[in-house]
């Protein structure tokens, strides 16, 4: 049986990670989220829920569940609290996708297994994965998205995207790019470029 190839999707903040996910899924691949993992690890049930909660404390509860929003408003602002949460959480969400990848690798219907990482380098997770690839897009339009599908204006999108890597960065440090600044006609263009070039490394 090969080896089912691990991909990592990362790129700017609401630079269209997600549906560049979605295409490759379309095609055939096995997608995961590190966001959607970190919704699972934070569940009532979760051991990591009682340490963030002793963390950041119990006012970021609603009814019971912790809740993101609130969690996002505190450590934004606060560096230290912003790392002590990295550390918590980075560790937990890689074993959680490499434990994906063993389950997608026996049952290997897929002919890649793809992982949406917003924070791959910042969290030093690239070295898990065969090839890595960076999403970007102008600034402008990232904050036009951001602000439409979050509600938050500049001030909060330049709080979240101030904890990233530049994109000249990500893209020196990927392996591929994709430039989403166009019509999700020309972004499905590429991206199904970009699958063919994967499955045939």
């Amino acid at each position: 049986m090969l080896e089912l190839r691990k991909i990592a999707v990362t790129g700017g903040l609401a630079a269209g990670k997600t549906y560049v996910c979605q295409i490759l899924r379309s095609l055939g691949a096995h997608i995961i989220s590190a966001d959607a993992i970190v919704h699972r690890l934070l569940s009532p049930s979760s051991e990591l829920h009682d340490k963030v909660i002793d963390l950041l404390g119990h006012d970021i509860l609603d009814e019971q569940r912790i809740d993101r929003v609130k969690v996002a408003k505190k450590v934004f602002r606060d560096p230290t609290k912003l790392q002590q949460l990295e550390e918590l959480l980075h560790p937990a969400v890689r074993k959680e996708i490499e434990l994906d990848y063993r389950q997608a690798e026996q049952n290997n219907p897929q002919s890649l297994f793809v992982a949406e990482i917003p924070l791959l380098f910042e969290s030093s997770s690239e070295d898990f994965f065969d090839a890595v690839v960076a999403v970007i897009a102008s600034d402008d339009i990232c904050r036009t998205r951001f602000a439409a599908t979050t509600g938050y204006g500049d001030e909060e999108y330049f709080a979240r995207r101030s904890r990233q890597l530049p994109d000249a960065v990500k893209m020196r440090k990927a392996d591929f790019t994709i430039v989403n600044d166009s019509t999700l006609v020309a972004l499905e263009a590429q991206v199904k470029d970009l699958y063919k070039t994967l499955v045939n490394m």
